[in-house]
């Protein structure tokens, strides 16, 4: 008995990091400077130079060993962990929904910075006036 492995399709793989990315083609033509059919027929191909598929991954954000060991399975993975390790106490990861500051306090502190916003936009306009009544009476 014989088994096959799949292929490590490098196009589409950049072009499902893309995806996760929300980036579409067009965007990615522009950054590396080719067409969209250029992308298009990158993310069709089989294998990359390593110097494209280092531009490639510097513009996804992502290293190129990234892009090589890409798979649908460990995102599923990583994000399966993730949740799983969430609770509603909280963890390193996620604090749950317990806020870890006053939000009373964050209002009041707004409140301050925008009064002293206004208190010098005031001031100003008021400074304005007092020069537009000195060029007036000259």
């Amino acid at each position: 008995m014989t088994t096959t492995t799949k292929p490590n399709h490098i196009g589409r793989k950049i072009a499902r990091i893309r995806e996760l990315r929300g980036m579409k083609q067009e965007t990615l033509a522009e950054e590396l400077g080719i067409s969209q059919q250029s992308v298009s027929s990158l993310e069709k191909s089989e294998t990359l130079e390593d110097e494209k598929l280092e531009s490639v991954a510097k513009i996804l954000g992502v290293t190129k060993e990234a892009i090589e060991n890409f798979s649908d399975e460990n995102v599923i993975n990583y994000f399966n962990n993730f949740y799983d390790n969430s609770s509603p106490q909280g963890n390193s990861f996620n604090q749950g929904m317990y806020a870890t500051f006053n939000p009373l306090d964050k209002l009041v502190e707004a409140y301050e910075e925008n009064k002293k916003l206004y208190e010098r936009l005031v001031q100003a306009e008021k400074d304005k006036v007092t020069y537009l009544e000195k060029l007036l009476n000259k």
